[in-house]
């Protein structure tokens, strides 16, 4: 299954590492080291042209890790992913 994470980008449930809230995760020093380190490394990719509110990290079979910049709410992301996970409607 795929979650949708904004403008035309979806990434495959089972890579997903974990899904932060940009504002608090981005208080951190090393959240910050790591997305600069991310980042050089090519590996941050925006889904949509909004202010990005979600950081979610995937780990691809046979990839490098990716960096996703969403405009959406984790918790919004959080519940689709439930949606997807346990089977219910995505009423989202």
């Amino acid at each position: 299954m795929y979650l949708h994470l904004g403008s035309s980008v979806s990434v495959p449930t089972e890579d997903i590492i974990g899904i932060f809230d940009l504002d608090n995760a981005s208080v951190s020093r090393h959240t910050r080291a790591f997305l600069r380190a991310a980042e050089d490394e090519g590996m941050v990719l925006t889904a949509g042209e909004e202010l990005p509110k979600s950081l979610v990290v995937c780990c691809p079979r046979g990839s490098w890790q990716r960096v996703y910049l969403s405009p959406m709410a984790p918790a919004t992301l959080l519940g689709r992913l439930e949606s997807l996970r346990f089977g219910k409607e995505n009423k989202i």
